[in-house]
């Protein structure tokens, strides 16, 4: 059995299907090039790439993008030793029946799911699940959950995070962007119910205490989209690119409270330290809900932050209320020992290299 630490070069194929590019490839990309980082080969298949021409527009070493095909494999792309199918998506038949017509050993197939901070996760983090029908009948998947606990599959995380940010240059890097001085929030969001209200909010905020106004950094695409439709959008906004995920870190880091969507962002929140707003992803049936209300115990948010929450969501009717900069110290300091708690923990590259040692 190896350890993580001497796991050998293997071929993992990591398959990713886009339903919010932003998101979705936005994780598999982070893993990809994590892992290479690490010495492993990686292929990314992907049936929407379009989003890595700005995220990731010099690649990575060690990462190879494949277009996502559910036709037959040509022979050089026989399936590899490790197979990741991110966020539940289903390998094609082709891929695996690929592997069945082969000799070779069997891989280690490992169903990346969703980040949750529901208490489901510890209990079904490394179960297995046998394959009973198809070309992979006789296989068996793996559940690797992300998560927040000891218990879990942990977050992303890049060995050098920490000391990048402890030495990054925010001054410089709010020049570069031309971005102003003073209190600054970055908006990255679907159309949240509560945008409306805590604009108002801030704008009365400002109108009480001149001059300690926040202006906004808007993300392109849909948070552009919803704060174009307000009746009164803030006075103070900078219209932003679009941003590397290296950049994108550099603006969480260097902006004062931070509103993030989904799950890649949340993660790149939690690491900034910074007082968040979390978009969490709607679901039909509401069961966004209860997650959410799971990520705010752990998190172990004050009330007023959970409101904020809450409204921002629209699992509340009462307005949003924008925190005074007392509150956003509260806060800060909440983040930062929810930061501290994270880092205690395995990163989620170094917990897979190491169920993948067990496995081989």
């Amino acid at each position: 059995m190896s350890s993580p630490d001497v796991l050998p070069p293997l071929l993992w194929d990591v398959f990713c299907r886009v339903i919010d590019n932003h998101g979705d490839v936005g994780v598999c990309w982070r893993l990809s090039s994590q892992l290479a980082a690490r010495g492993q080969r990686v292929r990314l298949w992907i049936d929407d790439d379009d989003a890595l021409t700005w995220m990731a527009p010099q690649g990575a070493p060690g990462v190879q993008v494949r277009p996502w095909t559910d036709g037959p494999l040509p022979p050089a792309d026989s399936p590899g030793d490790v197979w990741i199918e991110a966020f539940g998506c289903e390998l094609p038949e082709a891929f695996v029946a690929a592997h069945a017509a082969r000799t070779a050993p069997d891989p280690v197939w490992i169903n990346l799911e969703y980040l949750s901070a529901e208490a489901f996760v510890e209990r079904a983090h490394r179960l297995p699940s046998p394959v009973m029908h198809g070309p992979g009948r006789g296989l068996v998947k793996t559940f690797f959950y992300p998560g927040f606990t000891a218990r879990t599959g942990g977050l992303l995380r890049e060995p050098d995070l920490m000391p990048r940010q402890a030495t990054f240059d925010a001054p410089a890097f709010r020049r570069r962007l031309d971005l102003p001085d003073g209190p600054l929030a970055s908006l990255f969001c679907y159309e949240p119910p509560g945008l409306a209200s805590l604009v108002t909010s801030a704008d009365h905020a400002e109108a009480h205490h001149p001059g300690s106004g926040t202006a906004w950094a808007i993300t392109p695409g849909r948070a552009a989209r919803a704060l174009d439709a307000l009746p009164h959008p803030p006075a103070r906004t900078r219209a932003l690119p679009w941003l590397t995920q290296t950049d994108f870190d550099h603006l969480l880091w260097a902006c004062d409270v931070n509103f993030v969507r989904g799950e890649d962002s949340l993660v790149r929140a939690l690491w900034a330290g910074k007082p968040f707003v979390w978009h969490i992803y709607p679901q039909h049936d509401d069961a966004h809900h209860a997650k959410l209300d799971a990520f705010l115990r752990w998190l172990d948010a004050p009330p007023d932050w959970r409101d904020l929450h809450r409204a921002w969501n629209g699992i509340t009717a009462i307005p949003a209320v924008w925190p005074t900069p007392d509150r956003l110290s509260a806060w800060a300091e909440v983040a930062q020992a929810a930061r501290q708690r994270l880092l205690a923990q395995p990163d989620l590259v170094s917990q897979l290299l190491g169920l993948v040692a067990e496995k081989r």
